[in-house]
Formats: C-alpha cells, structure tokens, sequence
C-alpha cells in the first residue's frame, strides 16, 4: 500500500488526512509540483523543488524546511513505494486555520508528498483539442507562474473540452493571443520552425524548457513568440507539453486537422529524444 509523506510522518494511504479547517481545501491556499521519476530516477528534481519554492515565495508561504531537505524526503517517498516510473505530487498548503479568509491565522503549513502513477491521455493516435470560452487567468490578476492549489480556471476549461468530445482545451489569453491547455504548454511547427508562447503569461513549464534545448541541439530554430489561433489552425504540426503529459502530438482544433491529421515527424523525433533524456539522467532513488 502507498506510504505518503504528511507533516514530518510516512503514513498509509488510508490514513492520511488533513483537517477540514485547511486552507488549502477551504481556499485552494496553497502551491504544488508534479514531478516525473523514470528508471529508478526522478527528472528535473532541483528545477521542480526550486519552481515549488518560488511559487510559495510569490504568496508568502514559509515551506518549514530547505530546499535539499525538501528534496531528500520526495527522494525518501519513492524509495519507500519502490518506485521505478511514476508520479510524485508535492502538495504545501497554507495549514490549519478557521473559517476565515486571513491566511495569518494558519500558523503552519500542510506539506504532503505522494508517490504513486498517473495517465492523462488514452489517445495514443493524436489528441483534439478545442479553443475554450474561457480565458486564461490574466498575469494582472494572477501570475501564470504560481502552481496554485486553485486550479478551477483550467477545470471549467476541461469541462468544456469534455463537453465538446475533445481530450484537451485550448485557452486564450485575455487578449486573444495563444496560451496553453488546461495542464500543457503548447508549441506548434510551421516550416520547420517551433513556436511556443511566452512566459510572461503562461507557466514556466519544465517538459517545456527541456523540449527548447532538445530541439535546439536536434539543429531545429525556435521562437517565443505571442501568436493567434489561426496561426495554430494552420500549422504543420502542434503538440503539448508537461511534466504529466510529456509530448502529446496534436492532430486536430476546433474540428481543423491539423497538418495530415496524423502525429508530425517533428514531433515524434523531439518525443523520442525526450524519452531518451528522462531514462539516463536523474537523481536516483536508490543507492
């Protein structure tokens, strides 16, 4: 059964608990990480603990221990579950508090750590997608770079692709450019050339970067670049990407194949270079 890491102790997964007075479930008050272990070692680990500590930083939240102890107690959780290839869920939540808003009154954080499997998407031919009424969350508002807790801005998008028999949604920014899916950052190929949104208004992602570098040393030109949906529309090839996604080759948007309708060849190489990368690097779980 999964051991979970919850406040300094490893309990079974039957009883782990929170109280009903936490924050992070009565305001979403909080941050978390996805991270991704392959073949006894878990990818990215540094870049996810330090995005963890900069997205808890941006809400004046005091993780109560450093970033390496932080990383030694994920590293402990798989270890404990025996992991090979799964899914680590980093949750530190505001904590303990009252019915009231004041974030003040929590006087130490909720820190849970769960080591366990995950598949977003069954489509293995290709996802559809549609645009969402539902605009992303605007940086005047909300920075795109904390991985809040509240999450109901790409739920009702989800909803919406649900709906509409698609696997993912597409957003749009506030002011009609591109800017990711519910859970995905998102990249497109026009002759050649890989574009994929800026940060400024959509998440730092991790998979993200990486696919940068891989496409760059693959000898592919990339741009960051705000761009409109009829630019992806009529794009050769589109794909996502995320910790839990990975690389998710698009085929068609709002009922619009995409390219020949099948997953482009830019994609598939950049996805097995990726794969490549995520089985021989790592911080390893087990001496």
């Amino acid at each position: 059964m999964t051991e979970i890491y919850l406040n300094g102790d490893f309990v079974l997964e039957s009883e782990a608990k929170i109280s009903v007075y936490d924050h992070g479930l009565l305001y979403g008050d909080g941050v978390f990480e996805g991270i991704r272990a392959y073949s006894k070692r878990i990818f990215k680990l540094k870049e996810h603990v330090d995005r963890l500590y900069e997205s808890a930083n941006t809400i004046s939240l005091n993780i109560p221990m450093s970033k390496d102890e932080f990383a030694k107690k994920i590293v402990e959780t798989c270890r404990r579950n025996n992991m090979v290839d799964g899914y680590i869920r980093v949750v530190v939540s505001r904590g303990v508090g009252d019915l009231g808003l004041s974030p003040f009154r929590c006087k130490k954080p909720t820190v849970i750590i769960i080591a366990k499997s995950i598949k977003l998407y069954s489509n293995e031919n290709g996802l559809k997608l549609i645009t969402t009424s539902v605009r992303r969350n605007p940086p005047q508002c909300l920075s795109p770079n904390i991985k809040s807790l509240n999450y109901l801005n790409n739920i009702l998008g989800r909803i919406e692709a649900h709906q509409r028999n698609a696997d993912e949604a597409l957003f749009l920014d506030i002011d009609g450019y591109v800017s990711e899916a519910s859970a995905d950052n998102v990249f497109y190929v026009k002759e050649g050339l890989i574009t994929t949104p800026p940060t400024a208004t959509n998440l730092k992602g991790i998979t993200r970067a990486t696919v940068l570098e891989i496409a760059k040393k693959l000898g592919y030109d990339t741009r960051v670049s705000h761009f409109i949906l009829s630019d992806i529309h009529n794009a050769d090839e589109v794909f996502l990407t995320g910790t839990a996604a990975e690389i998710e080759p698009v085929v068609e948007i709002d009922s619009k194949k995409i390219g020949d309708g099948k997953p482009g060849k830019i994609t598939m190489r950049i996805k097995e270079e990726y794969k490549k990368l995520v089985n021989s690097t790592g911080t390893p779980i087990y001496d």
